[in-house]
């Protein structure tokens, strides 16, 4: 009899095992690799990060399209997020980069006078701040905060890993709302050409956001003249209109040169 109930309670147990829920292995693995994604950065920045709609999110997105109105007229960039080609399109000329090759295609007849190489993904990188500074090969640490009319902003410094984009030693330094995260100021070096870093800091003011597809980006942003690297005054104010974020990726096509154009050196 009692080998009968041991015999029983076996088949029970076993039975019990095999009915056990098992864990939804996508899932196990989605959230592992969430900690993976977030846990790569500092504290200060993830915090940036999520006042924005997090990195997460942002990573999810293919497509970054806006707008800019100059003197000349409207001036539209489009970015493939993954592979960074862009075109630059504008009454008198369109500049792209199909992730190898700069070019120029001129319009009407007009000379392009500008420096397309230093150009290429400048407003894109401003504009998608700060979301760009999640890019691969750089480096993060605290420094000292801005004081701008009483306000008092916590810092991150921003430096890169050589050759790291066109310029890597360039320096950035955001400047956030202690309580919000969000991204208040950005100081930034410009070494373009020269083959030394700058000890000078040119300074934007972030106060005016918008949320395009569940992520905090700007509507304008403005310029400030500066001294003994802190801002002084406004110097002017950049628009964004026409802003697209988009999961789905951009057809690579209106990224290729066309016969017409011109390849930059």
């Amino acid at each position: 009899m009692k080998k009968l109930v041991h015999l029983f309670l076996l088949a029970v147990l076993i039975t019990a095992c095999k009915n056990e829920p098992k864990q939804d292995t996508k899932i196990v693995e989605e959230v592992k690799q969430e900690e993976i994604t977030t846990s790569i950065y500092p504290e200060s920045i993830t915090k940036v990060f999520d006042a924005h709609g997090g990195i997460d999110n942002w990573n999810k997105m293919q497509t970054l399209s806006f707008s800019i109105t100059k003197p000349t007229g409207i001036e539209k960039t489009t970015e493939n997020l993954k592979t960074r080609a862009e075109l630059i399109d504008t009454p008198t000329y369109t500049q792209g980069f199909d992730g190898k090759t700069i070019w120029i295609n001129e319009k009407g007849g007009k000379v392009y006078k500008g420096n397309a190489t230093f150009y290429k993904g400048l407003m894109f990188y401003f504009y998608a701040m700060p979301f760009v500074l999640g890019d691969e090969g750089i480096t993060y640490e605290d420094t000292d905060p801005l004081i701008f009319e009483g306000e008092t902003y916590p810092g991150i410094l921003i430096t890169f890993e050589a050759g790291v984009g066109e310029s890597s030693n360039d320096q950035y330094k955001v400047f956030y709302n202690a309580e919000s995260g969000q991204m208040e100021w950005l100081a930034y070096t410009v070494t373009f050409g020269r083959t030394e870093g700058s000890p000078d800091f040119h300074f934007i003011r972030y106060n005016n956001w918008q949320t395009v597809n569940g992520l905090l980006v700007p509507k304008s942003v403005d310029w400030y003249n500066y001294k003994d690297n802190l801002p002084t005054e406004k110097r002017n104010t950049v628009e964004f209109s026409d802003v697209v974020l988009s999961e789905n990726a951009p057809d690579n096509g209106i990224f290729l040169k066309p016969e017409s154009a011109k390849v930059i050196e």
